[in-house]
């Protein structure tokens, strides 16, 4: 990109701010009519429910407002490659999301897209989708190079299906090919894809990978999300667990994601989990136990009550091992004597200097946010802390 494109694409930057949501709500409608193929790929929940478009929206008026250094954005860029190769997007596919984020601009912006704005902002959608096409194919290339490791989808039969609690349950799956499994580090997740009938497409949905590698299966799971008052219920998690049993096939990705253990641990690290946000934290911990490291680590949960918690009696026996476990329980915490009520104070919960230990942060975004936050707020340095966020979640 030339300096005269660069001052374009950021003098764009006031209008994105008003009418981003509006650019890429049509965007997508665009795509998604002039190319339904792509249904299979993008959440059609987060689409409806207007989320993916504010995501992107967001994502876009970070780019134009990085425009001169886009290097700061790289961090972002790496998590949602993962995301992108765990989904199975390719290379190619990048003209036709060009095509259409380009012809959105000419629609939207009407007069005041001029053929200079349009070239200076197809010059930095390609700067930008170069950017993620090499980061791709090097997480392709390192998956297939992984031992047993695959790209794309791959069958897996589901072996054994366990209720975990009143709303989470485990599902343990294996290579239909009787294949051997990839290594994959502690933390990260598959994508599964399932057909839904009564829309006539195939959806993916990421779940962590729930216990740690070397084992014959892979486990995920999942929370079946009810409807609310703020949205239905969740699609492929219903059709999980009410449709999918022991014995029946699906599409498994290989493991992927930025939100993961290291091989040494640099210092002691706090897993601070929400929910369905323990799902990692089991192959966490997992790992830990393997390796006598569980003394290094504070778990941290906060569950509604004690019907869904999950796992209690697995963190419970981490904890007769020598790891620092602590519950938070927002209703009925007075009826069990190792539970809190919540929400917790991460300063009233550990005694040790904040800033010295590692944090691994996994939930539902806002409370995500909020002890992402506390952490910033008491001193702790930006790459001690870790998290991760599904769906279309960021902070």
């Amino acid at each position: 990109m030339n300096d005269l494109q660069k001052a374009l694409v950021s003098n764009t930057v006031p209008v994105l701010r008003e009418s981003g949501v509006a650019l890429t709500s049509h965007f997508y409608h665009r795509m998604l009519t002039h190319n339904p193929e792509l249904k299979h790929i993008f959440n059609q929940a987060n689409q409806a429910q207007g989320a993916q478009q504010q995501a992107l929206a967001m994502a876009v008026l970070a780019y134009a407002d990085n425009i001169n250094n886009p290097s700061v954005l790289l961090p972002v860029v790496e998590r949602i490659a993962h995301k992108h190769t765990s989904l199975g997007i390719r290379a190619e596919q990048y003209s036709i999301v060009g095509k259409h984020l380009l012809g959105s601009i000419k629609e939207v912006l009407g007069d005041a897209a001029s053929d200079e704005l349009i070239d200076a902002w197809a010059a930095a959608y390609q700067q930008l989708a170069d950017i993620f096409i090499s980061v791709e194919s090097d997480l392709y290339q390192n998956s297939v190079a992984n031992s047993a490791g695959w790209s794309g989808w791959r069958p897996f039969k589901v072996t054994k299906k366990i209720q975990e609690s009143s709303e989470i349950s485990s599902f343990y799956l294996e290579p239909n090919d009787q294949g051997t499994l990839p290594d994959f580090k502690p933390g990260q997740y598959i994508s599964v894809r399932l057909y839904v009938e009564n829309k006539g497409i195939y959806q993916p949905r990421q779940y962590s990978l729930s216990q740690a590698p070397g084992k014959q299966t892979l486990r995920i799971s999942i929370k079946k999300e009810s409807e609310t008052a703020d949205k239905p219920q969740g699609v492929i998690s219903n059709q999980m667990h009410t449709q999918v049993v022991p014995g029946d096939i699906i599409d498994v990705s290989a493991p992927f994601g930025d939100f993961f253990l290291p091989e040494q641990l640099p210092r002691p690290i706090v897993m601070i989990s929400g929910g369905v946000g323990i799902t990692p934290m089991m192959s966490m911990s997992e790992h830990l136990d393997r390796n006598n490291a569980l003394s290094q680590a504070h778990f941290i949960h906060s569950a509604k009550n004690s019907l869904v918690h999950a796992f209690k009696d697995v963190t419970d026996s981490y904890a007769s091992r020598g790891m620092k476990v602590h519950y938070f329980y927002d209703e009925g915490a007075h009826t069990h004597s190792d539970v809190q009520p919540g929400p917790f104070k991460l300063r009233d919960v550990l005694s040790e200097d904040l800033t010295q230990l590692d944090y691994y942060v996994c939930g539902p975004v806002g409370f995500m946010k909020h002890y992402i936050e506390e952490l910033r707020g008491l001193g702790v340095n930006e790459s001690q802390i870790h998290a991760e966020a599904f769906g279309t979640g960021g902070f």
